[in-house]
């Protein structure tokens, strides 16, 4: 099998009993040992065909749109596209790779804040109608490139209001809805809807509680200008976990029942992007250079009372490519070691660094990882949201190649609720796992 991630004729290998995502890790580094040494990623679409059964059993009554920026790959629009998803894009390039995939106009809506006059037309041409807004600038720029816009009023919720210093955040205010209503029926743009989103870092789910209500206020103003008003969009934010995606419905659902209940005509819809991708997806990556510092000079330069020594590792990959949201936010997942070593081997003090050798280029500031030497593997997971974009050209990046798995069961789950290869993923092309390692075997050179 090969990765690639512009190819639209990508391979996915379907794996048998007793192979595991494990096993195709170790495959691949053996590979690429011998070949390179370049980093790269294993996607497992069937964890993506779990988090949809997931979805559909806890918040059935909620449409999802998958938003597009989170992680464009081929493998991954086609699979959601053939479990029958929507589509939130930012942008001309995301609807059209959505649009090439045959998706409906009506299941992608246009969800970026700032939008181009030219992608404005865009949507319009290929008959994408539903997009948001949440100032008058903005509602002026739809009315005079898409007439038949439908648009969702974007309004803030508690946990952006007064956000963190220097973090961009949108959404109207409700006060200023009235406002934009008006603007609206002088403009002749029909507001079919609301938005809100609740960031993943908001940790009190009775935030929606508050966005929920402020919802139904704007639902009623703008029946009193005569707009029908027919779907509701309650954002993403969800972090992937079975817990809080019940959690969140254990406080929306009542509120549902009562603000927009089954049968009022109202369309609930969903953004979710990490909640799908997450965890599908592992990083492999390769240390390319190491540095012995003084325990009591590392990272911040505080004393630590030790006399070990404190190790600075760098590697094939950093936040000009696959680390890329390090720069916006905390990274979501702990480095694995890939080779084995003994349980009482003793562990030191490391940092992790790309290879761009600029002081940004930090991936993990402090972790206790035993002594790594140059072409060590260490292994990262949950890497599939936010890191599968265009490299930096810095230092003549290589991008990371994509190998896609499955397993048996997870492709039959998939046939079970009617979704065949001949239908919607017509790119995909299922090939056998040639990878028989089990978990007592060491590479050979028919590995």
């Amino acid at each position: 099998m090969k990765g690639f991630l512009d190819d639209a004729n990508y391979s996915i290998g379907l794996l048998d009993e007793g192979t595991n995502l494990g096993n195709v890790i170790d495959n691949y580094v053996y590979e690429h040992t011998l070949t390179g040494k370049n980093a790269f990623f294993v996607g497992d679409l069937g964890k993506i065909v779990k988090k949809h059964s997931q979805w559909q059993n806890i918040v059935a009554q909620i449409k999802p749109f998958y938003t597009v920026k989170c992680n464009s790959t081929p493998a991954v629009l086609e699979i959601l596209a053939a479990l029958g998803t929507g589509f939130a894009c930012s942008s001309k390039t995301e609807m059209a790779l959505v649009q090439e995939l045959g998706v409906s106009p009506e299941n992608i809506i246009y969800i970026s804040p700032c939008k181009q006059v030219s992608q404005i037309k865009y949507a319009a041409k290929i008959g994408v109608n539903i997009m948001t807004c949440d100032n008058e600038v903005e509602l002026k720029k739809i009315a005079r490139n898409h007439p038949n816009a439908k648009v969702l009023l974007h309004i803030a919720t508690e946990d952006n209001i007064g956000g963190e210093e220097g973090n961009m955040k949108f959404g109207t205010t409700l006060k200023n809805c009235r406002h934009l209503l008006e603007c609206a029926k002088e403009l002749d743009v029909q507001i079919t809807g609301v938005k809100f989103h609740v960031s993943s870092a908001c940790k009190e789910s009775q935030v929606y509680v508050h966005a929920l209500s402020d919802a139904r206020c704007v639902f009623d103003m703008a029946r009193e200008f005569g707009f029908t008003m027919n779907m509701l969009d309650i954002g993403g934010g969800f972090t992937g976990t079975e817990f809080q995606l019940e959690e969140v419905n254990h406080v929306i659902s009542p509120l549902l029942d009562v603000y927009f209940p089954e049968g009022s005509g109202i369309k609930i819809i969903s953004e979710p992007g990490s909640y799908y991708v997450s965890s599908a997806f592992t990083l492999a990556v390769n240390i390319i250079a190491k540095k012995v510092v003084e325990n009591d000079k590392f990272s911040s330069g505080e004393k630590t009372g030790s006399d070990e020594p404190a190790f600075m590792y760098y590697m094939n990959d950093g936040v000009y490519g696959s680390f890329a949201s390090k720069l916006s936010e905390d990274l979501n997942t702990i480095p694995a070691v890939h080779k084995k070593y003994k349980e009482d081997e003793p562990l030191f003090t490391s940092s992790l660094w790309g290879p761009s050798c600029d002081e940004l280029d930090q991936i993990v500031e402090s972790c206790l990882l035993p002594e790594l030497n140059v072409g060590d593997w260490l292994i990262f997971d949950n890497m599939g949201a936010d890191s599968l974009h265009e490299p930096s050209a810095f230092n003549d990046f290589q991008r990371p190649a994509i190998y896609y798995m499955m397993s048996f069961s997870d492709w039959y789950e998939m046939q079970d609720a009617g979704i065949t290869s001949d239908t919607m993923m017509k790119n995909f092309f299922f090939v056998p796992s040639c990878i028989q390692l089990s978990q007592e075997d060491s590479f050979s050179s028919e590995a």
